[in-house]
């Protein structure tokens, strides 16, 4: 049986315009803080081909195996089609689009940004959505610290200027090729030990990515990680300078933080730096257990591994909608329209409609009930939807030029003449 209402697909959610208008101005402070950086937007498919993800991402990850929306596209009879995917991050796009529009030459920096949605096939909870929205940043060509310290700040400088609560920055190194499959091995053998006590998860994480063990939220595995060996002391000495001199020009850049050696990304990509802002707002307003807003690291590897020539990148990836729940808690009350035109008779709402276009093309907002109704009706509209100042325009008015601009909030009438100029004037004084 069909049902009767069609709904949004579940974990997929509408933005209505209250949602909007909290959203606008975080993407407009990362686009501009971003755009301070040196950071150019750019737009990649939200379609691309699996293989994309499986040897970007991994194929051992959550998302390759379990969180891929994923089908066959251009399939004939006799011929199979394409497989391809929903994007379910933002960075192995970024770096395909760099790689097939030759923008890693020689010697090239590049930085970039994009803002979009994503998608993955989770189970839904406060602040994780099966469509979800972020903003990203991409830094291609640097290898040393000052690079990483350098994208840190201006995730820094995005979030400090939002009304997130307390924001800690947690920071790890995961090391390189060279370090980090001693600390895998190591890791193995201490979980091993006490597999039986992992959740089901886990104990499949452990034969395929026995990384994102460190990372998982049950009580049980933390119990079971807590007594596992950190990879601080596995590092190699190139890991470890580079990380010191992160942590140094953190400090000189006064920026606080956690070195956190549990740290992990559920990526493959990562190498080195990796770290996380997490919010510590609890209680109604918090996130739960989705704490984290915006994640990142160093991944030397991906480019050549996708094709491309051998460089190095960092990156970081921020949860739009996480970050809009945070600073949804102490949002103002939006405000109304500029001014609200109660036109009275078919002449009134004649120039009524030339006023509101003029008075709109310069920027104001303005109101005007469409329906044709009373005087008292329009005016209670008016008054709900929280406008500024009313204008009410009947016979009279249209006949002696002039009206009366009525002040809401106080009741005050200011008379002026019925222009544009004039009106807008009076609202601005």
């Amino acid at each position: 049986m069909a049902e009767k209402h069609i709904t949004a697909v579940k974990g997929m959610n509408d933005l209505l315009p209250e949602a909007t208008a909290l959203w606008r101005p975080i993407e407009d402070k990362a686009k501009r803080t971003l755009s301070a950086f040196g950071f150019g937007e750019v737009r990649t498919p939200i379609l691309e081909k699996t293989s994309l993800f499986v040897r970007g991402v991994g194929e051992g990850t959550d998302i390759v195996n379990k969180e891929m929306y994923t089908f066959e596209d251009g399939a004939t009879e006799g011929k199979a089609g394409t497989l391809v995917s929903l994007r379910p991050e933002g960075t192995a796009p970024a770096v395909r689009a760099a790689i097939e529009h030759s923008q890693l030459t020689q010697g090239a920096l590049v930085r970039w940004f994009y803002l979009g949605p994503m998608f993955r096939r989770e189970r839904q909870q406060k602040g994780r959505y099966r469509q979800f929205f972020q903003v990203g940043a991409e830094i291609y060509g640097a290898a040393a610290p000052q690079a990483d310290a350098e994208l840190i700040d201006a995730a820094y400088s995005f979030l400090r200027q939002l009304d997130l609560g307390e924001l800690t920055l947690e920071i790890n190194s995961l090391g390189d090729a060279q370090c980090r499959p001693k600390y895998v091995e190591a890791l193995i053998a201490s979980l091993k030990s006490r597999a039986a006590d992992l959740c089901p998860e886990c104990q499949r994480r452990l034969e395929t990515n026995p990384l994102r063990v460190l990372d998982c939220k049950s009580e049980a595995c933390q119990r079971v990680t807590a007594d596992t060996p950190t990879i601080d002391g596995f590092l190699c000495g190139g890991c470890q300078e580079h990380f010191r001199r992160v942590l140094e020009l953190l400090d000189g850049l006064g920026i606080p933080y956690t070195v956190n050696p549990r740290i992990v990304r559920g990526l493959d990509y990562y190498t080195r730096t990796v770290f996380e802002f997490v919010s510590r707002e609890t209680g109604e307003g918090g996130l739960g257990s989705q704490s984290t807003v915006c994640a990142g690291g160093r991944y030397d590897t991906l480019i050549g591994d996708l094709g491309g020539p051998a460089t190095p990148a960092v990156g970081f990836a921020a949860g739009l909608d996480r970050l809009a729940l945070l600073c949804a808690r102490n949002a103002p009350a939006s405000s109304g329209p500029d001014l609200a035109i109660v036109p009275l008779g078919d002449a009134a709402v004649m120039k009524a409609l030339q006023l509101a276009s003029s008075l709109r093309r310069e920027g104001l907002w303005v109101d005007m009930d469409l329906r044709g109704s009373g005087l008292k009706s329009q005016m209670r509209r008016a008054d709900k939807a929280g406008a500024r100042c009313v204008l009410v325009l009947g016979d009279s008015e249209l006949e002696q030029g002039t009206v009366s601009l009525k002040r809401m909030a106080t009741g005050e009438c200011v008379q002026t003449a019925l222009e544009p100029d004039a009106i807008r004037q009076a609202l601005q004084s």
